[in-house]
């Protein structure tokens, strides 16, 4: 089992087939859409960035993830140049100055503010005027539209006053306004930057060559030469390189990864098998029936790549505080100007007072007030071992009234543990007859063997050797041990030789019971379950008390997923589900008003995840449902799920809390800067004081959350 969670060290990395280029060409084309220049204020369209550093064929993807490092940087440089010029442009302000008391003036100094100011703008300000663009375009205006607006109001004001309109210049305001937002766009793109690289390890789990037999000879061939109808050799331990149907030999496959059956799957002659499955401890030949396109793993990068782009449409809050924000400044701005004009007042006081309100509608805490507890937020969860990766699917974790968990790997261990052993011969110790049978299953690479040998060792006592090993095609293992013959045998061999199986035998309905035969008389049976996480029970309980419904979805038996659903207290269970199914269970439920989140670990999982509106890869599974995945949970353990949806609802909060402290100040400033209020006419001074106020509360209250995280671990 072990080897399978390492898939993606394949030789894959080497040779970039064309299967591989062909879905990394399509990757390129869905990542290159919904990609914002400058913005980024809405990360979560690039939930499908990937990295193809290790894959020559990869370009287009390449190029993404390196464009996105690039942006980062390019954000810090701007943000960077932008504060380092700012400080001569707040020395230079006449309004600083009165403010703090003290004078800075020389010949042309309006010019050298004018200058400096101009660079921040052109330089600094760039990001969120092609921002603008990009957003009126998209007929979506938001965050970047606001900052655009009020920035350029106030750099075009004051170059008019450089150049003798009466009036105040808001040169500080606009410095300051474009170094805290690069700052805030900043913080938000590095808590973003996890690229999502789901479909290459999918593409990574096929091999790169198959061993395709030619007449007597077999040759070694490129995964793309593999045709229809050709025949290939798979030797023990490697991956099926295309689907197809077996012509000679039997083994175990593990496919738990594409379909989610926890015990390997025995197939012989006749038998179909998956590309990307993993082979046993036997050769197989195979006919080959599907290739590239039509096989069964692409039909699930399909579903995968489908299921992500649906997510990625959601709207972000600041987004649409900035929206209305941004349509108040236009409409108080133009009102403001139209009355005082209407009045009588003098044009310059008129606009002095039109960009003095439009430039403190622009809220700078708004633009810190999310990326702040995003922040603080991811780095906080990654900590606690919760790796969030779309973070609108992880704020949204509040509304979640459904939580789907597949079974093997997320409830349950994902391997076979001995629940109970007892020995029928009087003669013979339980301990003893579980040694011998250990003998046995040391030569056999089968899970129940696997999880015999570990209960084995687990006694500290010295398993004696075997020899005579020899597989009983279907029914278990034989061989000689302390010169007896000894067999581990499946109840279908007890039946067919006419033994009786105890009546103590089967207790449970979710194990699995093999038999150990001494010289043919029945001398003892090891019963074996996958077994539940102790963590399950308190995670399913956790959710309950919270009013959220918990539901099973797995490919196992019947009676196994009842048995766990009962154990544990969910709400229900569906079984026997084929892969391409989960989703569709997903979305039945969606029909049905459900808010869904899903845990889940293997491929099998991940059209499933990419549904649900929270997918919530559990650790110890494959790489692939992790890259899929909104978020990731380091450890198997299910009650960090139960933490994640918790924090996730904490962690809104205190985005809403921020969001009402950021534009409150604008809802006080407002009407004050119109000048309307007889009496009150705000300074742009006293607007700048709230202006810093507001941003330092945001900032305090984002480190809050420090205190709900501990409160919920």
């Amino acid at each position: 089992m072990e080897n399978t969670h390492h898939h993606h060290h394949s030789s894959a990395k080497d040779t970039a087939t064309e299967k591989t280029n062909e879905i990394k060409k399509e990757l390129a084309e869905t990542t290159a859409h919904g990609h914002e220049e400058g913005t980024h204020q809405r990360p979560h369209t690039k939930e499908h960035e990937s990295h193809a550093e290790h894959h020559p064929g990869g370009h287009g993807a390449h190029g993404h993830h390196d464009h996105h490092a690039m942006m980062i940087n390019d954000f810090k440089k701007r943000f960077w140049l932008s504060l380092v010029l700012t400080v001569p442009v707040l020395a230079l302000s006449h309004m600083i100055q009165q403010w703090l008391g003290f004078e800075l003036s020389f010949a042309g100094d309006t010019y050298v503010l004018f200058g400096l100011s101009s660079l921040i703008f052109f330089y600094g300000g760039w990001p969120f005027l092609t921002g603008l663009i990009e957003e009126i375009k998209a007929r979506n205006p938001g965050m970047m539209t606001l900052i655009a607006v009020a920035i350029t109001v106030a750099y075009v004001y004051s170059s008019a006053v450089v150049f003798g309109l009466e009036g105040m210049d808001f040169f500080w305001e606009l410095a300051t306004l474009i170094v805290v937002m690069l700052l805030g766009h900043w913080i938000e793109m590095k808590s973003v930057k996890g690229a999502s690289r789901a479909l290459e390890l999918l593409v990574e789990m096929m091999p790169a060559e198959a061993h395709k037999i030619q007449g007597e000879a077999v040759v070694d061939v490129k995964l793309e030469e593999v045709n229809k109808g050709d025949r290939l050799l798979i030797k023990p331990g490697e991956k099926v390189p295309a689907d197809g149907v077996i012509i000679e030999g039997e083994s175990h496959l593990n496919e738990a990864m594409l379909t989610g059956e926890s015990r390997p799957v025995r197939k012989a002659k006749g038998d179909k098998v998956i590309g990307g499955s993993l082979n046993g401890n036997q050769s197989l030949k195979i006919r080959v029936e599907n290739t590239g396109k039509d096989s069964y793993l692409s039909k699930v990068i399909t579903l995968v790549q489908e299921a992500q782009e649906k997510k990625s449409k959601t709207q972000h809050l600041a987004d649409r505080a900035a929206f209305w924000l941004t349509i108040i400044a236009i409409t108080a701005g133009l009102g403001t100007l139209i009355t005082w004009l209407a009045l009588g007042r003098e044009m310059a006081y008129a606009v002095e007072r039109m960009v003095t309100v439009m430039v403190i509608t622009c809220p700078h805490a708004l633009g810190l007030a999310i990326p702040l507890v995003v922040a603080i937020s991811t780095a906080l969860s990654a900590k606690q071992g919760l790796l969030i990766r779309n973070r609108t699917a992880f704020e949204n974790a509040r509304k979640v009234t459904t939580l789907v968990f597949d079974k093997t790997g997320t409830l349950t261990q994902g391997e076979f543990g001995v629940s109970r052993f007892e020995s029928t011969d009087t003669t013979l110790s339980k301990e003893d007859m579980l040694l011998m049978a250990a003998a046995l299953e040391q030569h056999s690479e089968h899970p129940i063997a696997t999880g015999i040998v570990r209960q084995a060792k687990a006694l500290k006592k010295n398993i004696p050797p075997a020899h005579h090993f020899k597989a009983l095609t279907g029914k278990g293992v034989e061989a000689e041990v302390e010169g007896k013959q000894l067999k581990v045998v499946s109840p279908g061999y007890l039946k067919e030789n006419h033994l009786e199986i105890p009546e103590t035998a089967y207790t449970d309905e979710a194990e699995t019971v093999v038999f150990v035969l001494v010289n043919d008389q029945l001398a003892g049976y090891i019963a074996l379950a996958d077994e539940i996480r102790e963590q399950s029970l308190e995670a399913v309980k956790t959710l309950r008390d919270h009013g959220i419904k918990t539901l099973m979805l797995t490919g196992d038996h019947e009676k196994v997923a009842s048995v766990v659903s009962k154990k544990l207290g969910m709400n229900g269970y569906f079984a026997e589900v084929l892969p391409d199914q989960k989703l569709d269970k997903i979305k039945e439920l969606q029909k049905q008003g459900e808010y869904v989140a899903m845990a889940g670990d293997g491929v099998n999982d991940a059209p499933a995840l990419a549904q649900a509106e929270v997918g919530i890869a559990v650790g110890s599974g494959t790489d692939i449902a992790a890259e899929t995945a909104d978020v990731v949970l380091v450890n198997s353990n299910p009650k960090d799920i139960a933490a994640l949806i918790l924090f996730g609802r904490a962690t809104y909060r205190k985005m809403i809390q921020n969001l009402i402290w950021a534009t409150a100040y604008n809802a006080i400033t407002l009407p004050l800067a119109t000048g309307f209020i007889a009496g009150w006419v705000i300074s742009p001074a006293v607007g700048a004081v709230f202006m810093s106020l507001s941003t330092v509360i945001v900032a305090i209250n984002a480190q809050l959350l420090r205190k709900s995280m501990k409160q919920h671990s």
